[in-house]
């Protein structure tokens, strides 16, 4: 790589963890509030989340800025990447390759979740109080089901995996035992982010989120 990417890679990794770690912790306890609490609690969620002031400049320049240009550039660096490399050990080098791998797969999922939710919301298609049955009626879909699972997988690995190389990039985590410690640490951060999020999905599919259920919840809420 050229010597001039060195301030657009340090820009990119860090927006992978601030502000971007960030929502994907508070995305995955929203989520999760599904399936704790039902349509109740996901709907209680996110009237907190829409009560917050200037919520859409804040999605926009803290959430969906950042996250178009860390998957851009991501993209950018995937492609000029040589998947081959053997500058690690075994385990490093197949981190390595999945980190490529699933920055794509995350790129084209968050995309389509994008348009599917939060882009319908903006045209006025779907409702924020009905995104749960919105959900489910995505969910519905087996061929969905199974994008979502791969997509919500996929994105936590390159978020976990990620932050790894962030720490060593940034030279918190130096030497090989440190960076064993924040490796072990950091899948640990996979496996509960992804139970978090396919838990949600589990919640989504149940019946209280369909549209039956959420007629009823409507009628005693406003009847």
């Amino acid at each position: 790589m050229a010597g001039n990417s060195y301030l657009p890679r340090k820009i990119h990794s860090l927006l992978g963890v601030i502000p971007l770690g960030l929502f994907i912790v508070e995305h995955a306890l929203t989520n999760y509030s599904a399936y704790e609490g039902g349509a109740e609690g996901f709907s209680k969620s996110i009237d907190f989340l829409n009560s917050v002031p200037l919520v859409f400049w804040l999605e926009l320049f803290v959430i969906w800025l950042p996250i178009l240009f860390h998957g851009v550039y991501g993209l950018y660096i995937a492609y000029q990447s040589n998947l081959n490399s053997g500058r690690f050990s075994y385990g490093r080098n197949w981190a390595f390759t999945m980190q490529r791998i699933t920055g794509v797969i995350t790129f084209i999922f968050i995309a389509w979740h994008f348009y599917e939710t939060r882009f319908q919301v903006t045209l006025g298609n779907v409702k924020h109080e009905d995104l749960g049955q919105h959900m489910n009626d995505i969910l519905s879909n087996p061929v969905a089901l199974t994008a979502y699972i791969i997509g919500v997988v996929a994105a936590m690995f390159h978020f976990a995996n990620g932050l790894w190389a962030f720490l060593v990039s940034w030279g918190i985590t130096v030497g090989p035992r440190a960076q064993k410690v924040s490796s072990n640490i950091c899948m640990v951060i996979f496996v509960i982010l992804s139970v978090l999020f396919l838990l949600s999905l589990v919640a989504f599919r149940g019946d209280e989120f369909s549209s039956e259920a959420a007629a009823a919840l409507s009628a005693v809420s406003f009847g």
